[in-house]
């Protein structure tokens, strides 16, 4: 299932109104901004049943001109299996990744998160994928995503758990394990063992 309207049209309004805060100095207008944002706040509050405040702290607190969130996620392959690693959040399995750090480029925040959390030491090698998380099916994410797949070379280290996860693996394609879907889908999956066989394809985008 892709992203629902009620989400693409809350995410819109919320980015309306936090970009007219940002630019805005009449008072009047501020405060058409501020019934916008809270418009959106209402709309998350009904299809999602989460508290108010909540919504408000994770999808209205930011300020600045509003721009998609980056989700950079490793592609590890060694013999050909993808090396993936199980979440503490919700005990399913992904790709090693994250949030984009700032200072850090992508290719630097790739090998951190590798290391970080399976143990492994890598060199990213090329890009895979950018995809945008909306046209995916994804459970419904407050924030607009967009997800970079970076292919990674093995080099080195041992597997060892880290903060958020509390096991490391390589699957092949015919045993891919459950999902974490917030961080990875199966078609995704899917797509980087294609990748991988057909490695002169152009990068996706979506």
């Amino acid at each position: 299932m892709l992203e629902p309207n009620w989400l693409k049209w809350a995410k819109e309004l919320q980015a309306i109104a936090q970009a007219g805060l940002t630019y805005s100095s009449d008072i009047y207008d501020i405060e058409r901004f501020e019934e916008i944002r809270k418009l959106s706040i209402e709309i998350m509050t009904t299809y999602t049943g989460t508290n108010p405040q909540e919504i408000k702290d994770l999808f209205a607190n930011e300020t600045g001109y509003a721009t998609p969130k980056v989700d950079i996620r490793a592609v590890v392959f060694h013999e050909g299996k993808l090396l993936m690693v199980k979440e503490n959040m919700d005990n399913k399995w992904s790709l090693p990744g994250g949030w984009a750090d700032v200072g850090l480029s992508p290719r630097e925040v790739a090998e951190k998160e590798v290391k970080e959390e399976s143990g492994y030491d890598v060199k990213a090698s090329r890009l895979i994928a950018i995809l945008d998380k909306k046209l995916h099916p994804h459970p419904p994410s407050a924030y607009h995503v967009y997800k970079i797949f970076i292919e990674c070379e093995l080099i080195g280290g041992t597997p060892e758990t880290g903060l958020e996860t509390n096991q490391v693996a390589f699957f092949s394609k015919e045993n891919i394990p459950d999902l974490s879907v917030a961080r990875n889908t199966l078609s995704q999956i899917k797509m980087l063992f294609d990748y991988k066989r057909n490695p002169i394809k152009d990068v996706i985008l979506d």
